[in-house]
């Protein structure tokens, strides 16, 4: 495997549509930065956000879970509770190649001040917004801002394509859309 550089993953958008919408470079003035960087993609978050609450005093189970558990807001700037996490989208869809695997890591910025991006892997074949969970470690309320910067996806090229991708076994978030909650 071999990470991919900025003229790759620039190459893979504009013949294949790898992201949309691509920015060609990197977005700072005052904001948290965003686009393509030297070997990865600095993807936004979406202003659409599911911020949990416990108000209804559910219980977080991955095999049957409740929407009732979160509050939905669209704002440019979401304020996550201390101790609690958000769920958000990406701006950008992704069509990951089936000889390509993607790894999320969390931008600096964020991570200095306590807050934490998770995404799992974006697998070959793969495609849609991805979901973003950004987890307030801190004892303060956090805030998360909207069409800026989110966090780094990394690409790793296969030395050949999987032998079945995400697209060929309908994974169950294909092409998603919005912000996504667990599936069983």
């Amino acid at each position: 495997m071999a990470i991919m550089s900025d003229k790759w993953i620039r190459q893979q958008s504009q013949d294949n549509h790898m992201i949309e919408p691509f920015v060609d470079g990197q977005v700072r003035e005052g904001n948290i930065s965003y686009g393509l960087s030297s070997y990865g993609y600095d993807a936004r978050v979406a202003p659409e956000f599911k911020i949990f609450t416990n108000v209804n005093s559910a219980v977080v189970d991955p095999k049957n879970f409740s929407s009732e558990s979160f509050v939905d807001r669209d704002t440019d700037v979401c304020v996550i509770p201390p101790n609690s996490f958000a769920l958000a989208r990406t701006v950008e869809y992704f069509r990951v190649p089936k000889d390509v695997l993607v790894i999320c890591l969390g931008k600096s910025t964020y991570a200095r001040c306590g807050i934490i991006v998770n995404v799992t892997p974006l697998e070959p074949g793969w495609e849609g917004h991805v979901t973003l969970e950004f987890s307030n470690t801190t004892p303060l309320p956090a805030k998360v801002y909207a069409n800026e910067g989110a966090c780094q996806f990394l690409f790793l090229q296969g030395n050949e394509p999987c032998e079945t991708a995400y697209s060929d076994r309908s994974g169950k978030y294909q092409g998603q859309t919005g912000v996504t909650l667990p599936k069983l």
